[in-house]
């Protein structure tokens, strides 16, 4: 009897099955040398690649709670729904919405769609460019002038690549852009 109550007190003693067998795995999009895209569960420095969305640094005046300010840029938008989905923070990224004109049932149901956003581990932020359209021609041109550079568009929207739960299933969010009052605001 004696072995039997030693080998259970020693089976007690293992340790329990690895945690990260339990864990959802997360989906890590990486650029290598030739400027691949890859995709993977390990870490993109452990295949000599780099990450396609960096950690953001924090800046000056625009740390923790306190946000100074606007979004006056398309990279600093960028920058807050990054945080806010790596925060799980459903209020820091309803603080960048355009809530203008927006009906109490309406909110509610934006609100429910940014919570899951802000669940799912994010891949990529990658902007929307409009449809573009053929130049007019330019009458300088047919003078023999030199030709200028065509103007690049403005992104129109922002296209949010995750994946759903524990799956590396995609999903896709696409954000409209709003510009009012100087700032860079996200519509749904």
């Amino acid at each position: 009897m004696k072995p039997l109550v030693w080998l259970l007190l020693c089976a007690l003693c293992l340790p329990s099955p690895p945690a990260l067998a339990q864990a959802p795995q997360r989906v890590n999009r990486c650029t290598n040398a030739q400027g691949e895209t890859v995709f993977t569960d390990r870490r993109c420095e452990a295949l000599g690649a780099t990450s396609r969305v960096p950690p953001r640094t924090a800046s000056v005046g625009n740390t923790g709670i306190y946000r100074a300010g606007c979004a006056r840029r398309l990279s600093e938008l960028t920058g807050q729904i990054r945080d806010a989905v790596s925060a799980q923070d459903v209020n820091r990224l309803s603080s960048i919405y355009f809530w203008s004109n927006v009906s109490n049932a309406t909110a509610n149901h934006i609100i429910g769609r940014l919570e899951s956003v802000v669940q799912r581990p994010l891949i990529d932020i990658a902007p929307i460019y409009p449809e573009s359209a053929p130049a007019p021609l330019d009458p300088a041109l047919a003078a023999g002038d030199a030709p200028q550079a065509p103007a690049r568009p403005r992104p129109v929207g922002l296209r949010i690549e995750q994946t759903l739960g524990s799956t590396a299933t995609p999903a896709r969010t696409v954000f409209g852009l709003r510009h009012q009052y100087g700032c860079f605001w996200i519509t749904l």
